[in-house]
């Protein structure tokens, strides 16, 4: 088993259950931890002794026409949902940045989206969970019901309970298109501006984390909002939700090692911000291109090679942004260990038990795995820790536990209210237990 960086590797038990009895009985025999489609980067969703495989349980149960709320089983895909209710006007509140994720893994992770700052994370957007615990009971929490527990398994990694069941609140809109302006900016000092004066629903940019001096952070800003019939050609306007699929590649087999450097990244990085520079203005672009570009690539992680990469995704607080932000891009070029898929997006203010978004800023960038990135990431989390930064779980592989408790004093918390409830003998990572949670 591996994440989607398909670092670490890790051997051991497999079960996809059909049903909660049979989650039952294996909660019964040792630590578990339920796992969705494997998407997220590392081992929080693997864990030797018992890993359960959710996707067995993938039923919609129901769909309130007149409010959204569509209840399902937490094994659904986000793919799914969308195939089935944008034809009808509902499209998902909050999305992370692919579509092949378990509604149950959006849930655990609390995943946000472009559209943070306005919406805030999925677990704003979901009226109550049905939650097996350390017993084999299963309980519904809400933010009004059983709050504690609603609230420490929104963002809690699975390390609450098995998510069997959820109530989502769709969106309505008006088309299956996005109406986008690209702005390009030359620094991180210009990004961060149009980021702060931007009123679109969603925003999120591409930077160059390879520029150096006056070009350091400079970007490609995708401001969006979903088009109103009447930004439709006419075509398109009689069928606002028809929208084309798109066609899938693949890459088919592990990159070579060598491909990767910082010579061909430097050229990936220029070449993509001028192709990006023609592209400046408004148009009208589909929704699947907009919110999951990379889709369209599967198994796009093998560009990496056969060693994996390592995600590193990190928010900052506001006050601290930009110089925070500037540390971190002015070593990554020193370096010259940058990422193809840099992207900076900023968060509004959220307060909860583990969640990971706060009021700032928040930059994710791809490392192919070797020593020397390691070593680079160690020094990233001496400048995230410096600016009052934290990381996101369900993107981390390597965080040490002095490190992870250092950003996060929340997680000294979480750990003692797991440990109360009975949950730390029953629900456990790979990731929680390297990180002593």
């Amino acid at each position: 088993m591996s994440g989607w960086g398909r670092f670490p590797r890790l051997a051991g038990d497999l079960h996809r259950p059909r049903d909660a009895a049979a989650i039952r009985a294996l909660i019964g025999q040792g630590p578990v931890i339920a796992r969705g489609n494997g998407r997220s980067y590392g081992d929080a969703a693997a864990q030797p002794k018992g890993t359960i495989d959710m996707r067995g349980m993938a039923h919609m149960l129901s769909f309130d026409a007149e409010t959204g709320v569509l209840e399902a089983e937490t094994g659904v895909m986000l793919g799914d949902v969308i195939a089935a209710f944008l034809p009808r006007g509902w499209f998902p509140p909050v999305t992370p940045g692919t579509k092949f994720v378990t509604l149950g893994g959006m849930i655990a992770a609390d995943v946000h989206g472009k559209n943070h700052r306005r919406d805030g994370s999925i677990g704003r957007h979901v009226d109550w969970v049905d939650v097996m615990g350390p017993d084999g009971t299963v309980r519904r929490a809400s933010a009004r019901d059983n709050s504690d527990l609603f609230a420490r398994t929104v963002g809690g990694m699975g390390l609450t309970g098995v998510i069997l069941r959820a109530a989502l609140r769709l969106m309505p809109v008006p088309s299956g298109w996005i109406r986008q302006e690209t702005v390009a900016a030359s620094n991180l000092t210009e990004a961060m501006d149009i980021f702060e004066t931007a009123t679109t629903r969603y925003s999120v940019a591409w930077f160059d984390c390879l520029g150096r001096g006056e070009a350091l952070g400079r970007s490609l800003v995708m401001l969006g909002d979903h088009a109103e019939p009447q930004d439709l050609r006419d075509v398109r306007r009689a069928a606002p939700y028809d929208v084309p699929v798109r066609r899938a590649r693949r890459v088919p087999l592990d990159a070579p090692g060598f491909v990767l450097n910082r010579h061909t990244l430097r050229a990936f990085n220029r070449l993509y911000y001028a192709a990006g520079m023609k592209k400046r203005g408004h148009s009208v672009v589909d929704w699947d291109s907009y919110f999951y570009p990379l889709d369209a690539i599967r198994d796009w992680n093998r560009i990496y090679g056969r060693r994996g990469f390592a995600q590193y995704q990190v928010v900052l607080p506001l006050a601290a942004s930009h110089a925070g932000l500037t540390a971190l891009l002015g070593a990554i070029s020193d370096a010259g260990q940058g990422s193809f898929l840099a992207v900076l997006k900023r968060l509004g203010a959220q307060d909860s038990p583990l969640s990971f978004p706060m009021e700032g800023y928040t930059l994710a960038l791809d490392f192919p795995v070797s020593e020397a990135a390691l070593r680079l990431l160690d020094q990233l989390d001496a400048i995230t820790l410096a600016h009052g930064g934290r990381h996101y779980l369900a993107k981390d592989s390597r965080l040490s536990p002095e490190t992870f408790h250092r950003a996060d004093p929340r997680a000294a918390v979480f750990a003692r209210a797991r440990a109360e409830e009975g949950c730390g003998g029953a629900f456990a990572s790979a990731q929680s237990e390297r990180l002593k949670i």
